[in-house]
């Protein structure tokens, strides 16, 4: 997975349904953040329903039925980051690549996205959800960091990544970068579409994990997108990617820590 500014889905779930549970936002203000600028967002799989519900509806139901909070997994082959089973909800959660986890009672959600309308590129054209609610089981998420340990491996993924794509002359180590990150910060200033934002009660340190994560998955991103630069042999390819697999690894990592914050901190009473 390739990070940019856009933020999964299940980062939005999370982070307004969590501010939904401690009574900082209203249901319809929470769904109306969640769903963005998709067309509709249901759920199906709840307990004694027979068939898919709204957002609103479902999460009401969730938090009936014991769900005190949101947990976030982002995983990959190879790392089932946030996940902690069982493996009918793992493999779903692995082929969205994301997923989020009850905490409180043993629910969970996955996306199913759709495209409706005419065809690519039609006026028409718009995104329906379809979140799948499965059952996993309530244990400590996979191989994700406490914030600060986040904060940590973030600051120094930034500082390598700079220096090893500097050294194969790789563009985005420079300008190209530092202009793709301006224009994102100009986004998220006028309001557009970067990501969930500080929902209210989010705790500021995660704001400000979640806000450097996204800077080095954006410098990853424009690392792959942006042509080849001075790497033109296979090898130098291959040590393009050997470079970026451990940062897109602590990128996800961190985001995962910033999404889980505020669960985090009521296991801790905070």
């Amino acid at each position: 997975m390739l990070w940019g500014p856009s933020e999964p889905r299940s980062g939005r779930l999370a982070v307004w349904g969590n501010a939904l549970l401690a009574g900082a936002v209203s249901p319809d203000d929470a769904v109306l953040a969640i769903v963005g600028d998709d067309a509709v967002h249901r759920v199906e799989g709840l307990p004694d329903e027979a068939g898919p519900v709204g957002l609103t509806l479902a999460l009401g139901r969730l938090r009936a039925l014991g769900v005190t909070g949101w947990r976030v997994a982002l995983p990959v082959p190879g790392h089932p980051l946030g996940l902690s089973g069982p493996p009918e909800f793992n493999k779903r959660a692995l082929e969205a690549e994301e997923a989020v986890v009850g905490y409180g009672a043993g629910y969970g959600l996955v996306p199913e996205v759709y495209e409706a309308g005419s065809g690519p590129g039609a006026a028409d054209l718009h995104v329906e959800v379809l979140w799948h609610c499965l059952p996993v089981r309530e244990a400590p998420p996979a191989d994700v960091p406490s914030l600060g340990e986040a904060e940590r491996e973030l600051a120094e993924a930034l500082r390598d990544a700079t220096e090893v794509l500097s050294r194969l002359d790789v563009a985005a180590s420079g300008p190209v970068a530092e202009a793709a990150i301006d224009a994102y910060r100009a986004r998220v200033e006028e309001g557009g579409p970067s990501g969930p934002g500080p929902a209210p009660g989010y705790p500021p340190r995660a704001v400000r994990v979640l806000e450097l994560a996204r800077r080095v998955g954006l410098l990853v991103s424009v690392a792959y997108e942006n042509g080849h630069g001075g790497a033109v042999s296979a090898a130098e390819m291959a040590a393009r990617g050997e470079a970026l697999r451990p940062v897109e690894r602590v990128a996800r990592r961190a985001r995962v820590a910033a999404y889980n914050a505020y669960v985090e901190e009521r296991e801790r009473g905070v």
